[in-house]
Formats: C-alpha cells, sequence, structure tokens
C-alpha cells in the first residue's frame, strides 16, 4: 500500500536538480539480506561469538576459521537480486537525477541494479584480494573454498575488501562520498539507523534544500529532516517514477 507522503517525496524529487542517496542495510532486506539491528538482524542471532565481534579485525587475525564460516554463512549473499528501490536509484541516475549512491552496503546490488556513481563506504563482497602478493579474487572462490581462503598463486590468505570493526575508511570513497553530498539539493537517506560512525556523520555534510529521511524506525537525526517516511520501502519506491 502506498505511503501517503510519497506524492510529497515525489515532488521533492521532481524539483531537485543533484539527488545523492545515503543507503543503509534496510534497503537490502526486500533482496533477501538480512539487517544487523532489527529482531531478526544478526546482531540478534546466535552463534559461538557475537556478530559484532566476529567482523573485527582482531577476529579476522586471531580466528580466521570461525571469522571466515560466519563471513560465507552470513554475509556472502550472492544469490541476492536488487530490488525495486536499487532500480529506482539506478534510473534516477540514468536519467541525469541523482549524483550517485553513498552506501554503507557491501553487497553490490546497487551497481548490480546499474548505478555507476556508488560510494561503498564499507568496501564490497565482490572484491577479494590476496594480502601476500594482491592477486584479485571473485567472491564465489571465496564462497567455495574450504575454511581460511588461500591464494592459488603465493597461498597467502585472501582478504575481503570489506571495512571491518577497528579499520579505517578508504580516504578516496569518503573524499568522492563527501563532495556528492556536499553537492546534492537533495539527500534521500534510506534504510539506516545512522548510530554508526563515521558513515552517519557525513550527513553534516549536506547544506542543499531538503533531507529526506525513510527507514523503518525513527533516527537520531528525524527532528533535522524536511520529510521522514517510517515505513517498509516496497510501500514508497514501486510508487515513485523517475
Amino acid at each position: 500500500m502506498m505511503n501517503e507522503k510519497v506524492p510529497e517525496l515525489q515532488k521533492i524529487i521532481d524539483e531537485a536538480h543533484h539527488v545523492v542517496f545515503f543507503t543503509g542495510a534496510g534497503v537490502s532486506t526486500d533482496s533477501g539480506i538480512p539487517d544487523f539491528r532489527s529482531q531478526d538482524g544478526l546482531y540478534h542471532q546466535k552463534y559461538k561469538y557475537p556478530p559484532e565481534e566476529i567482523i573485527s579485525h582482531t577476529f579476522y587475525r586471531e580466528n580466521p576459521e570461525e571469522f571466515f564460516k560466519f563471513y560465507k554463512d552470513r554475509m556472502l549473499n550472492l544469490d541476492a537480486r536488487p530490488n525495486a528501490t536499487h532500480e529506482y536509484m539506478a534510473a534516477l541516475e540514468k536519467a541525469h537525477k541523482s549524483l550517485g549512491v553513498v552506501t554503507q552496503n557491501i553487497d553490490g546490488l546497487h551497481q548490480k541494479a546499474g548505478s555507476r556513481k556508488v560510494y561503498e563506504l564499507h568496501g564490497s563482497i565482490l572484491r577479494n584480494y590476496c594480502e601476500e602478493c594482491g592477486k584479485f579474487f571473485n567472491a564465489e572462490y571465496i564462497k567455495s573454498s574450504e575454511s581460511v581462503p588461500h591464494c592459488d598463486h603465493c597461498g597467502g590468505i585472501i582478504k575481503p575488501d570489506v571495512v571491518l570493526y577497528e579499520e579505517g575508511l578508504s580516504d578516496a570513497v569518503v573524499r568522492g562520498a563527501i563532495a556528492a553530498i556536499q553537492s546534492a539539493d537533495v539527500l534521500i537517506v534510506c534504510g539506516t539507523s545512522l548510530v554508526v560512525y563515521p558513515a552517519a556523520g557525513m550527513l553534516r555534510y549536506f547544506g542543499g534544500k531538503h533531507l529526506v529521511l525513510i527507514n523503518r524506525d525513527e533516527t537520531p537525526y528525524d527532528d533535522a529532516a524536511d520529510l521522514v517516511i517510517h515505513d517498509t520501502f516496497n510501500n514508497v519506491f514501486p510508487y515513485l517514477h523517475v
């Protein structure tokens, strides 16, 4: 059922010149990928170790077998396909209305939907590199490997190009994301609780006309937004037109 605020959002988009989307895990739940903090999210599932500990740099170094067991089981969602939200964002970029997507997601679904300007703050499961020689490996190689994946050239451990807890963000990606946000006249934030920093702090660089927040639950930035929609994305994006 269409959310009653969709016409207001459509008007904002129609009048915009440069839209930027800022997306979190909630955007991909309709593609079958679990988020982190909802009742069924990764942080509420039972494992030998807490998920937030498993996806840390320290745990990766000290317990690579357990790390990759969790990573391949819960984070390598290679069969997931873009949903209507991803597709709308890609269509808006193709129509030259969007400057791109700044995302906290690592699933690569924005690119699969056709988005070309994607700033992946936390990296991507689709890129994997040998820590010794730098050889590139795709996600299928990681998924099919037994236990810890090793390079077929030098034998080094292959690390996913994802930002773990305790690791810093890519300076180049951050610069690109900030530049896009600063250039936007409309920033549409979707599917993120806005509690993970430094990513959430990027909203302070927005000085455009309209800040829109679309999320199932409240966020710390709701009071600062011009339009807030608390609903599922299926009740919003399928009803928008480019």
